[in-house]
């Protein structure tokens, strides 16, 4: 019988696994995280499918199903790798939510309120960077392909695990965009004082600086919320989920319909405009 391990060898070596499958950094540095957190629940090194069915109860009556998903698909990765998949562990099955708590989408006037606190604040380089990832859907990792080069095209052409999809960039937008880059070179237009492209971590911070002046819940100011109002907006003009899935770079349609879940208010108004309640 095949012998499943985890030590910090087969561990390093799954890095070394998922880089060479080009996942993100942040994937990789989460799926070994939960790698870990499973090692440490089973206090051994070798895994077993008893081990497996109690991990998954373990997470189920600590965590919300998504959470517990996510868990498993970083465990049903480490057991692929390691051949083993046999011993796999099937997902929880969680029906779509037709709609989300109002707490947790940003809507456009909230959008509104942050460019001009960043406008205030004269941070233009966050002025500019919402307003591309809202008017074009971009991922925050795809920020890099939003080059001085790339605005005179109009358009970026955008690589990202083995697959390519073109973006195109609003006149307005490049318009706007070129005048803030005129003391740019070449290459990428959002970067760090010492020339490197701003990550994740860097403009989530920069965000949360505006909550207070731009009066907006801290809970709802994160970048890829910024996606999620372009993802909104653009299928209530043309209500095509397939373009749309090819516009946000989604295998699949059932990634793109969770970008398309209304607030619980939305819905309320729904509900009430069918006036079958007499």
């Amino acid at each position: 019988m095949h012998i499943i391990i985890i030590t910090h060898c087969s561990i390093d070596l799954y890095r070394k696994y998922l880089l060479s499958k080009e996942k993100s950094l942040n994937t990789i540095n989460k799926y070994v995280k939960d790698i870990i957190y499973f090692k440490n629940y089973i206090n051994n090194t070798f895994i077993n499918r008893k081990h497996l069915l109690a991990y998954k109860e373990y997470l189920s009556n600590r965590y919300l199903p998504s959470t517990v998903n996510c868990k498993i698909s970083a465990l049903n990765s480490y057991l692929h790798f390691m051949k083993g998949d046999r011993l796999k562990l099937s997902y929880i099955k969680v029906q779509h939510n037709s709609f989300i708590s109002e707490d947790r989408l940003l809507n456009k006037e909230e959008y509104r309120r942050l460019l001009i606190a960043a406008k205030e604040r004269n941070n233009m380089r966050l002025y500019y960077l919402m307003m591309t990832i809202c008017s074009t859907g971009i991922r925050v990792s795809e920020l890099r392909y939003i080059t001085k080069e790339s605005l005179y095209e109009g358009k970026v052409l955008i690589t990202n695990k083995g697959k390519s999809r073109t973006i195109l960039i609003p006149d307005d937008l490049c318009i706007r965009l070129k005048k803030y880059a005129e003391n740019i070179s070449e290459g990428p237009i959002f970067i760090t004082s010492s020339g490197k492209p701003l990550n994740r971590s860097n403009i989530h911070h920069d965000m949360k600086k505006l909550c207070k002046d731009a009066k907006v819940d801290e809970h709802k100011v994160f970048p890829h919320n910024l996606r999620h109002l372009f993802a909104l907006s653009y299928y209530s003009i043309e209500n095509n989920i397939s373009h749309l899935a090819d516009i946000l770079g989604h295998s699949s349609i059932e990634t793109t319909r969770i970008y398309l879940t209304t607030s619980i208010k939305e819905h309320e108004n729904i509900l009430s405009k069918m006036k079958l309640i007499i």
